[in-house]
């Protein structure tokens, strides 16, 4: 399809409920979603669970819940963190879904089967329960994982069914260097190629049912269920309706965001199975830093893990995801700490955004808007360009830098001098007052169409409080709005807007 844009998010593990590392992830997600859709883009958007493996397995053993039980409880809370972001996504997929994922992943099992990609043999190896994955010795560092060091290395001897990735190496490593699977930001793509220079080796595809009974069994097996990654990975066809020809709609993906540790399995495992599969390869895979809390890792020993569906109650969906995107250069690790959140609601959202729109409103309900040329104009092509290059905290930092010269604005004009009945001017006559009172809306007019274009331009960034702003200044969220001129509005025409942000 032309003129289509189709993002995923990583699918988590179901086996603990969101943190706010994968908030980061599914806020950027929307922003861009959010972002092709004002660009006249026909958007899906897919996010989900990942809800096989061992890991979920184990955990709901320690819970004393039967694996179902327990990844349906956990998966109930990322989607619950969909709706209490604000999330734009048009599919939320599941990997216990039978009727939905299971056929397709069938499906493509059965094709790189039948093109000679898979295989059965003895394995002996280590492995990391967190990682989900056999890893070598020259991973280990004091025979821990580098990901998860507080994990036991576990020595696994077992039959299982192996994957041919070595066979895509080198055409997996031309692809990356030529960008035609583009890897963003750039210093992603290096590690990658780094990391692979000795080449890709053969993956497992599967575990022993006597090791793990949870997941897809592997057809015609029924002493093997298929692997983690075989699964997961496939759920981005499964999601837009593979193995149904409806999927070719929107594949190839555009963009697969994902956290730095999951891109050894999107531009290396994945792309193997797809060229194995003969499907096209996504387009691009964007890769986004960790989140640490006031500068440390989060981790339960510490007790710092940051749950935002807790953040959710407390503040404002808009709140979270400005201070999310404002405080993160995309590609980097970021920081999060809750007293900085609090002080961008109370001094940039609630001070200068939410006190623009509080006193325009009420002058503008008061005398009216009357149209003219205005000289106070956003540079939309400057901030258009920075999203497109994921540059979204200078995105936000360029619209606030606006904010502030919008306040300063008004503040200079002071619109609302000329209707004072304390004005002292019995000089004047009344064709050169109706003249300053025409010229103080014509101010208010200015400033309504430089709130007009930055609440469609923040849009991505915060879409409730864009649409109330519309509501209130009565125009639409659209792009193409932007620079069109306003209808002028006679007094009682525009009404004083709800407080936008409350201060904590």
């Amino acid at each position: 399809m032309k003129n289509k844009f189709y993002i995923t998010t990583t699918i988590p593990y179901a086996n603990a409920p969101p943190h706010i590392g994968f908030a980061l992830e599914i806020v950027q997600a929307d922003v861009l979603a959010r972002w092709n859709s004002l660009l006249g883009k026909n958007v899906f958007f897919l996010t989900g669970t990942d809800e096989h493996g061992t890991k979920n397995y184990q955990t709901a053993k320690k819970n004393n819940l039967s694996p179902q039980e327990f990844v349906d409880k956990n998966s109930s809370l990322f989607r619950e963190l969909t709706n209490a972001l604000n999330i734009s996504n048009n599919n939320f997929i599941r990997t216990t879904d039978k009727k939905t994922h299971w056929p397709g992943v069938v499906e493509l099992w059965k094709i790189l089967e039948k093109n000679g990609d898979i295989y059965k043999k003895k394995y002996k190896g280590k492995y990391c329960q967190g990682c989900e994955r056999f890893i070598t010795e020259k991973e280990l560092i004091d025979n821990k994982c580098q990901d998860h060091p507080n994990l036991e290395i576990q020595n696994l001897d077992e039959e299982n069914y192996f994957f041919k990735l070595s066979k895509y190496s080198d055409q997996i490593t031309k692809l990356i260097k030529s960008n035609k699977l583009l890897i963003h930001p750039e210093k992603w793509k290096n590690d990658f190629l780094s990391l692979i220079k000795d080449g890709l080796t053969d993956v497992s595809f599967s575990r022993d049912i006597k090791h793990l009974s949870w997941g897809i069994p592997v057809p015609n097996d029924k002493n093997q269920v298929m692997y983690v990654w075989c699964d997961a990975l496939t759920n981005y066809l499964t999601g837009i309706g593979y193995p149904d020809k409806k999927y070719e709609k929107y594949w190839p993906a555009d963009v697969h965001l994902v956290g730095k540790d999951m891109l050894r399995f999107h531009t290396g495992i994945w792309p193997g199975m797809l060229l194995s599969a003969k499907l096209p390869l996504p387009k691009k895979v964007l890769v986004h830093g960790f989140l640490t809390v006031n500068g440390k890792k989060m981790s339960k020993s510490l007790g710092n893990v940051v749950s935002p569906l807790d953040l959710s109650k407390k503040y404002q969906a808009d709140t979270i995801r400005y201070s999310l995107i404002r405080a993160t250069p995309f590609g980097d690790d970021g920081d999060f700490d809750e007293t900085a959140l609090i002080s961008r609601n109370n001094d940039e959202l609630a001070n200068k955004l939410g006190n623009l729109i509080s006193r325009v409103s009420t002058l503008a309900e008061k005398y009216g808007i009357e149209k003219t040329t205005s000289t106070l104009k956003i540079d939309s092509e400057k901030i258009s360009l920075l999203i497109d290059s994921y540059e979204f905290d200078k995105a936000l930092n360029e619209i606030f830098t606006f904010i502030d010269k919008t306040n300063e604005y008004i503040q200079h004009k002071k619109p609302w001098e000329v209707h004072s009945p304390q004005r002292e001017a019995p000089q004047q006559s009344e064709e050169s007052r109706s003249k300053s009172e025409s010229n103080s809306r014509k101010v208010l007019y200015e400033i309504v169409f430089a709130i007009k274009n930055i609440a469609i331009l923040l849009s991505p960034f915060m879409p409730e409080t864009s649409e109330k702003i519309a509501k209130t200044f009565n125009f639409k969220i659209a792009l193409n709005e932007i620079d069109k001129p306003l209808k002028s509005a006679k007094p009682g025409d525009i009404k004083k807007s709800e407080i936008l942000f409350k201060k904590i």
